[in-house]
């Protein structure tokens, strides 16, 4: 299988990379220079941008620059979403509601330091 990579923007590359590792499970690939950090979790990899740095860092020619936030987001799958949940909250993270549960299972949205969202995902038939 192909790895998958998703990049984010954060406003501090230190305290990002401290959140995805002891929060989420992540593990670092490589971080060559100030501004940026590669992780990866299972079959995706995570590309962590400051702005400015970078070619992703880098304002588009109408003078829009990058920042966190938005709705877009990755998901992870977890195997017991309220143990997930509960322990996050303990840490202090921020939640954007509570757990919804459908058809197809059950997930919350957090977000990390920079106010990016991360679905977190418990399947129904886990």
């Amino acid at each position: 299988m192909a790895t998958v990579s998703v990049r984010y923007i954060t406003d501090d590359i230190d305290v990002a990379v401290a959140f995805y590792v002891e929060r989420l499970g992540f593990t670092v690939e490589a971080r060559p220079g100030p501004g940026f950090a590669a992780l990866f979790r299972d079959d995706l990899r995570l590309l962590l941008n400051q702005p400015g740095a970078g070619g992703a860092g880098q304002p588009m020619p109408d003078g829009r620059r990058p920042g966190p936030g938005g709705w877009n987001r990755i998901q992870i799958e977890v195997a017991d979403l309220e143990h997930e949940v509960a322990a996050l909250r303990a840490d202090g993270a921020s939640l954007r509601g509570e757990i919804v549960t459908g058809r197809g299972g059950s997930q919350v949205l957090l977000d990390d330091p920079a106010g990016n969202p991360i679905e977190l995902f418990q399947p129904a038939d886990a």
